[in-house]
């Protein structure tokens, strides 16, 4: 399958650095330099206010990797990856790939610069595609053509959603977007989720960070329970060890404990439908 990139190729007036995207200031977090100006001071803000941002946006990669080769590895070869963020290698299928070479995955984001690197970064290797796409729409994704095209929904198909579904607040519908999303998706797809959360942090930065994004990004922001936080797997079947911290979910390595641990402000899951 050839690859393929959607919506490439953006005048500088379809492309607004004067607004911090959430998906640029990820990026800075991780210590990436593609990101403006708007979203560093954004990013700055954030970090100031709840500095453990830093390393849970780090634990959430390694969460990511790790969830991707257990899906994989019990059989999954189609993948969609909504919230993609700025490239950071080794990306979705880079990792797949470790652990099966014919995995395809569409990748989907909101910001017309991710899809600037995507032909780059993403899609080069072939099956892969890039949508640039809203998750607030959530048919719009699924129906998409280079989805279509990649993605066989009578077989089982892993959906990712890390780090994105803060950004959809309860009044804006996540949890029917979820919905929306994982009912079209056959017995036997996972879902993989991760999400921030206040559970952890006793502070007031919490607050703070959502001033930032709600008053300056593109996007709203609503961290959740761990109880909140679960609802979204409504279908599916948490594996074990379940709805855990993200260093917690089967880790391959030192796992933080006590205090160490509370720095690390997300949860991460995997359920099979």
């Amino acid at each position: 399958m050839e690859k393929h990139v959607s919506e490439a190729g953006f005048s500088p007036e379809q492309i607004d650095t004067t607004r911090p995207h959430p998906a640029r200031m990820y990026d800075y977090y991780l210590g990436g330099k593609d990101n403006y100006e708007a979203d560093r001071d954004a990013a700055e803000r954030v970090l100031t206010a709840l500095p453990d941002l830093a390393i849970t946006a780090r634990s959430n990669r390694d969460f990511m990797h790790r969830a991707v080769r257990t899906v994989v590895g019990s059989g999954i070869r189609q993948i969609i990856d909504i919230g993609t963020g700025i490239p950071t290698s080794p990306n979705t299928h880079e990792v797949a790939r470790e652990v099966h070479p014919d995995v395809r995955v569409a990748y989907v984001d909101n910001d017309p610069i991710v899809s600037t690197y995507a032909g780059a970064k993403l899609t080069n290797s072939g099956n892969a595609g890039f949508v640039l796409a809203d998750l607030h729409d959530p048919a719009g994704i699924l129906d998409h053509p280079v989805t279509k095209e990649l993605i066989d929904f009578d077989e089982p198909v892993a959906l990712m959603l890390l780090a994105v579904l803060h950004f959809v607040t309860d009044a804006e519908g996540a949890a029917d977007i979820v919905r929306t999303l994982t009912e079209r998706l056959p017995a036997g797809s996972h879902l993989i989720l991760s999400h921030a959360t206040a559970d952890f942090d006793d502070s007031d930065g919490f607050g703070k960070v959502e001033k930032v994004y709600n008053e300056e990004s593109t996007s709203n922001a609503q961290w959740r329970t761990g109880e909140e936080i679960s609802v979204f797997f409504e279908g599916f079947e948490l594996l074990e060890p379940g709805l855990v911290q993200l260093p917690l979910w089967r880790p391959d390595g030192p796992v933080p404990s006590g205090e160490a641990l509370r720095h690390h402000l997300g949860y991460g899951g995997v359920g099979v439908k």
